[in-house]
């Protein structure tokens, strides 16, 4: 357990010049990306404020990663699965900590006592961008918090990530991403007509609100170009979730009538859902009535005489006569047959892959989505490409997941200029 102490005053940095930590042996950065100009303190952990600083990361930014000594990210010790070495072993290098924490360094800083927080407060001073997803309140009671911050350095873009914001009867609550899915509406509108609420099978309003946290720092940032101030960014998790509700909250807000589970068909589109084939099920992803009028050319069908089906509306309010009959034709041919058929006529399909599938398919391959980085540990550590490609910044990958405290020492040296008797003494004393 941490432990809550008195705060002392910040301790004003001395900052080190290059010229002399390079005589001194210490590593200096190298320029990568569109954002390796920018600074960033990570005090987030497990995924949504960690998403949103691999991002940072990935497009050039110097991730500062700050943890508890001796624990560190809850998702360290999130497994397994672990990371395997070249012989096959497992490492107890977590494969959930390695999604989102590529390009960051590693510093460990108790920061419930005053030399701890001294130490952050001095980090930050020196820093463009800080990412946390505490409970509210909880860093003000440190001097942490961004109305303190912002004294010592007002350009200081402060992030909190929060389950549902900063204020409202709910500010106080944990959020968690299952809870959120739930609250959120996401799970009423996924899963079976008549069966159980299903949550997605990944974490996706966490990912969604790193997005969403990521955006709103280069939209600072944008805004510091040209103000010079920094400014405070409240996410709330929920608040996140109820945006990305995207068509289904437009639904409700034009009928006042909650949409209902419907499995995996659309709400607007038909016929646009999983039909079974002969040897399994594919996606038919009929966006418009020409795409329909070609799908029905293929299957050999007359539907296009119909009034009940000739245009997407007439589709939606007899959708329940349409897809039988269509199940009916896609059950007399293969997923491979199908879908070589209905790409050649234009008709928007596809497989159901599972991942591993989905990771030797071919076009997958040739996008280079699985990215091996060398790793201290394991030989190399294989992650997710980022998607975003850019042709004078692209994103890079110059560094694994750290571990734990891996970089304390060089970034006391290095940023704050701390001597090799005052970091032995921090150590000594469990601040870091």
């Amino acid at each position: 357990m941490w432990e809550t102490s008195d705060i002392k005053p910040a301790v004003a940095p001395r900052k080190a010049s290059r010229k002399k930590l390079a005589e001194r042996g210490v590593p200096q950065p190298v320029a990568h990306g569109a954002l390796s100009h920018i600074r960033v303190l990570d005090l987030s952990r497990v995924l949504a404020g960690p998403w949103a600083t691999q991002l940072l990361g990935d497009l050039g930014a110097e991730v500062i990663k700050i943890e508890r000594p001796g624990h560190g990210d809850d998702t360290r010790t999130y497994g397994p699965p672990w990371v395997k070495d070249e012989a096959g072993e497992e490492t107890g290098l977590s494969a959930y900590y390695s999604c989102a924490n590529r390009n960051k360094e590693s510093i460990t800083i108790d920061f419930t006592r005053p030399a701890g927080q001294a130490l952050v407060r001095q980090l930050a001073e020196q820093s463009d961008v800080l990412v946390e997803n505490f409970k509210v309140g909880t860093l003000a009671r440190y001097g942490l918090d961004y109305a303190t911050l912002a004294k010592i350095n007002p350009r200081l873009i402060y992030c909190s990530i929060t389950g549902f914001g900063q204020d409202g009867p709910y500010a106080e609550r944990s959020g968690y991403d299952f809870l959120i899915q739930g609250m959120g509406g996401l799970m009423s509108i996924t899963g079976a007509p008549n069966g159980t609420p299903t949550k997605v099978g990944v974490a996706l309003t966490d990912v969604m609100t790193g997005l969403y946290a990521s955006n709103a720092i280069l939209a600072a940032l944008a805004w510091r170009e040209r103000s010079g101030e920094g400014q405070h960014i409240d996410l709330g998790m929920l608040d996140v979730q109820i945006a990305a509700l995207a068509n289904q909250a437009s639904n409700y807000l034009a009928t006042g009538v909650a949409p209902p589970r419907i499995g995996n068909a659309h709400p607007n589109i038909v016929p646009y859902d999983a039909c079974p084939t002969a040897d399994g099920h594919m996606i038919l992803a009929v966006g418009n009535d020409a795409q329909f009028a070609r799908f029905c050319m293929e299957a050999g069908t007359d539907w296009l005489a119909d009034s009940r089906f000739g245009t997407n509306a007439a589709r939606v309010k007899h959708r329940d006569i349409l897809i039988p009959l269509v199940h009916e034709v896609t059950r007399t041919r293969s997923t491979a047959e199908w879908v070589s058929a209905l790409e050649a006529a234009g008709v928007p399909c596809g497989p159901i892959n599972d991942i591993c599938q989905v990771f030797d398919d071919p076009h997958v391959r040739h996008r280079g989505m699985r990215v091996e980085i060398p790793h201290p540990q394991t030989g190399t550590v294989p992650v997710v490409r980022n998607p975003i490609r850019m042709s004078k910044t692209p994103a890079t990958y110059r560094r694994p997941p750290p571990g734990l405290g891996s970089d304390t020492r060089e970034l006391l040296e290095r940023l704050l200029g701390k001597e090799a008797d005052a970091i032995d003494a921090l150590s000594r004393d469990r601040v870091i």
